[in-house]
This record gives structure tokens, sequence and C-alpha cells, in this order.
């Protein structure tokens, strides 16, 4: 029996690619994480460039840090750490891929009020492909995600079909122009909800977001995670240091040696570019945006 959805939400996201779970989250657990991210921004006051943990955004000065992204957070936060094995995160995502789960990777996105840099269309999968796409991540909304401030967009459906290509000339740029391969701009639904809400989209649906041009922030943590028995193919982004290592992300159940095997399209995000590895720097290689007034 599952968990925490109803069948009705399975269902939904099977079909879809994606869930939005309104109002999930307590506000004792928002106003930990919203603490959490001004020590981070006190950190980034004394920085000039980025580094290992936080990622500046254009215009970053001491005066108004701006971080573009809180890298693997839930290594350096034990408020993020806490959430991320709790049951507020993990039974939804039991219920959707099973009981025995890996993390992959954890990051925390933050727009600035009105020059949040945005994320270019792409699907995950194509950054980490792997022997099933029992993969997924879940996204917590720390700010109101309305229109204006840049929201998570996919295109419902779009996991069930191909790994677009994300290579310009021959390197990977880690994103696609959805109109250029067949994806109509106005099929796409925003993911919006109130702070506290959560939303899980499929590895290979595609989404991105544009830039936040409102006078509000817009800050998103996931928790990226995939089912124990899927494991990185040979060119993946995921970092593989041995077994033992990768059996330290089992964020519950139990680990395997026996890989599952689904027959799925895969690319490999081989070559890479000559650049720093973010996803921001990555997706400069597209050479220009498939977002509306957007350069």
């Amino acid at each position: 029996m599952p968990e925490l959805l109803s069948e009705s939400q399975i269902n939904s996201y099977h079909d879809t690619g994606y869930l939005v779970l309104e109002n999930h989250l307590p506000d004792t657990i928002l106003d930990s994480i919203r603490a959490e991210i001004l020590r981070f921004e006190e950190e980034a006051r004394e920085l000039s460039v980025s580094n290992e943990r936080l990622e500046l955004e254009q215009g970053h000065t001491a005066e108004q840090p701006r971080i573009r992204r809180i890298r693997l957070p839930h290594t350096i936060s034990d408020a993020m750490r806490e959430l991320m094995y709790s049951d507020h995160i993990l039974a939804p995502v039991r219920d959707l891929i099973g009981p025995d789960i890996r993390l992959h990777t954890s990051k925390l996105n933050m727009k600035s009020p009105e020059n949040g840099a945005a994320i270019e269309w792409h699907q995950d999968y194509a950054f980490y492909p792997h022997t099933n796409d029992d993969i997924l991540a879940v996204g917590v909304i720390i700010d109101d995600m309305q229109s204006e401030n840049g929201p998570l967009m996919v295109y419902p459906g779009s996991h069930k079909g191909p790994v677009y290509d994300h290579h310009v000339d021959g390197v990977f740029a880690g994103a696609f122009i959805p109109k250029d391969a067949g994806l109509n701009p106005d099929d796409a639904v925003e993911l919006t909800g109130p702070a506290g809400s959560i939303s899980i989209h499929h590895g290979r649906t595609v989404h991105g977001s544009a830039m936040n041009t409102s006078d509000k922030s817009r800050r998103i943590l996931f928790y990226e995670m995939m089912a124990a028995d899927a494991f990185p193919i040979n060119g993946s982004l995921t970092q593989w240091n041995g077994i033992e290592d990768y059996n330290t992300r089992m964020l519950c159940g139990e680990p395997t040696i026996a890989p599952r095997l689904k027959d799925i399209p895969i690319r490999i995000p081989q070559p890479q570019p000559d650049t720093p590895i973010s996803i921001y720097e990555i997706q400069k290689g597209l050479g220009k945006s498939g977002f509306s007034g957007s350069t």
C-alpha cells in the first residue's frame, strides 16, 4: 500500500512525468531552511568568485550578496540533510519508485529578484544516463512559486519520449531548444505553488525555468535520487568512486550489485566543454535561449 500518495496521484505522475504536492511541509522546516540560506548569504559576502560551496550570481557584491546555487547543501547544512532523510521527502518517492532509494545529488537553486538566471530546457537523464530511468528530482519550494518569478516548467509526458540531443557542434551543451526538437512551446506547464509545496519530476521529463523578472526571490531545493538498482552508464556525469562509496548514498532500503536494465534511449553527455562543471556554464554552449524574451 502507498505510504502517502493516492492511486490517482501515482497514476498522474507516471502519465505526465511530474507531480506537485501543495503545502506539504510545515512552516518550521521552511523557517530552518531560510535561516540556513541567510547563513550562506553572509558567507558569500566574503567571496568575489564562486567556490566549491557557493556559486555566485551575476551582480554579486559584498553589500548585496547574490547566490545562484548552493552546491551539495545536504553536506553543509544539518537542516537540509535531515529533511532529505525525512518521510516528508522519502515517503512520496518510495510510492513512486520503490523502497530502495539512492541519492544522486542535491542543490539549492536561487533566483535573485529581477535578475535570477534562467535554466535552459533539458532532461536530467541527458546528464546522467543510468541502466533504468527510475530517477526523479524532488523540489522543495521555499518561496511562493508564481509565473513572474521563474517557476519550474515541464513538458507533460515528455518522459515517455526520446532523450533529446543536448549537444551543439558535437560538444555537450546541457540544453536544447524545444521548438527545434518538434515540441510545441504552448504545451509547457508551470509548476506553481505556495511555499512549503514540493514538486517531483521524472529524470527524463523536459524541464527548465525562465529568468526571475519579479521583485521576489525564487528559491528551490532539489534532491535528485534514483532506485538503488539504477547504475550509471560509463560516460555519465555521475560521480563514481567505487561500490563502497556508492552505497554510502543509500537514503533508505537496501543496496544491490544487480543493475536492472530497461530498454530506453540513451545519449552520453560527452565530450564535455572546457568549462567548470556547472549547468549554468555548460548551457552557455547553447548560444541562445529557449525562453521568449531571453538572450
